[in-house]
């Protein structure tokens, strides 16, 4: 087979670049792992695999390894292994749950972030936030969809309230997960060639929006509580699965815990950080100073207390995440210090 009927069969499962690796290795991407090794596509056949050695070596970076969305070099053998991950054009990641900092990837080589949010009780705008922050620097654009419309009477006056928290840049569309009408709605982000990753809570409806643009029930789904709205875990681990559009989707698991990774610039909250520059003092801490400018869009509505508040949660958590990254690093360069690349909230440099 020639390189260019390789690539042309590689773009079925999302590959966007037009030279294949001079190795001459098998390239293929990461539709699924498990314990017992990873499952590749190359876009014709689907076939199970194992890691070469050096990924599975104590210390290595986990970022290190093949994830989900992932194109890997195989060398032929019984079974295939993987040799090398190809560079990653975009990834999402968040910190580890547990007190010790480590990176966990996500999915990579995605163009659009669907962060799924029922319209009931799991609806959250702070949440979405967090999502969003964590999106930011991926490299993919995220799409806010709502489901559930028809659980609550206030449905437009919530989509408008989000509506004005978020940047005009990002898209937020309301649908029903179990119609068919999803697929034209979502068509846009799911083109031939397209990989978009599927993040929300357990109960969010991510499985069924999944089975609608499948045409099929693929994915098994469950009730969820009364109480809170929030569901089983019926995805227990990342996959990528072809849909009738062409486009690729990474379904994942209900995320119980986002936490920053420490590199994100929050630029969701950048009318925030334009507001604290306005500030008569550097170093104002936006309570009982004179001059405060935060204050002033607090006390007239502009800002909004909630948004307040989930900024400066954010902000503090991302500068400790920074923080514990920095002595990591520190650490591995045998103690040499490691320029930040955030400021601290109250030490801004004025003209």
């Amino acid at each position: 087979m020639s390189d260019a009927e390789t690539i042309e069969r590689l773009r079925h499962i999302g590959w966007r670049g037009d030279v294949l690796p001079a190795t001459g290795l098998r390239l293929a991407r990461v539709v699924a792992q498990h314990r017992a090794g990873y499952e590749l596509h190359d876009g014709e056949t689907l076939f199970g695999a194992q890691p070469d050695g050096h990924f599975l070596k104590r210390g290595i970076d986990p970022g290190e390894r093949p994830v989900v969305g992932d194109f890997v070099e195989v060398a032929s053998g019984t079974p295939p292994h993987i040799v090398t991950v190809a560079p990653r054009r975009t990834v999402m990641s968040r910190a580890a749950a547990g007190e010790r900092y480590e990176r966990q990837l996500i999915a990579t080589n995605i163009d659009y972030v669907l962060v799924l949010t029922g319209l009931d009780g799991d609806f959250n705008p702070a949440r979405i936030e967090r999502y969003l922050s964590l999106t930011e620097d991926s490299g993919a654009q995220p799409v806010v969809l709502l489901s559930k419309l028809d659980t609550r009477e206030d449905a437009a006056a919530q989509i408008a309230a989000l509506r004005e928290r978020l940047p005009d840049s990002t898209p937020i569309h309301a649908l029903n997960c179990k119609d068919p009408a999803s697929v034209a709605l979502l068509a846009q982000y799911l083109q031939p060639g397209d990989s978009a990753v599927l993040v929300g809570s357990s109960g969010a409806g991510k499985s069924t929006l999944t089975n609608t643009l499948l045409g099929t029930a693929t994915m098994a789904t469950a009730e969820v509580r009364s109480h809170d709205s929030r569901g089983r875990h019926t995805t227990t681990h990342r996959a990528l699965l072809q849909l009738p559009s062409g486009g690729c989707l990474i379904d994942t698991p209900g995320m119980r815990e986002l936490k920053l990774t420490g590199e994100e610039n929050l630029d969701l909250f950048a009318d925030i950080e334009v507001l604290a520059e306005q500030c008569r003092f550097a170093d104002c801490g936006h309570g009982s100073e004179p001059g405060c400018a935060v204050q002033v869009a607090l006390d007239s509505g502009e800002l909004t207390a909630g948004r307040w508040r989930n900024y400066l949660k954010l902000h503090d958590e991302r500068e400790e995440q920074a923080a514990t990254l920095e002595a990591r690093l520190r650490r591995q360069r045998g103690g040499r210090p490691i320029e930040r690349p955030h400021g601290h909230r109250g030490q801004r440099e004025r003209d």
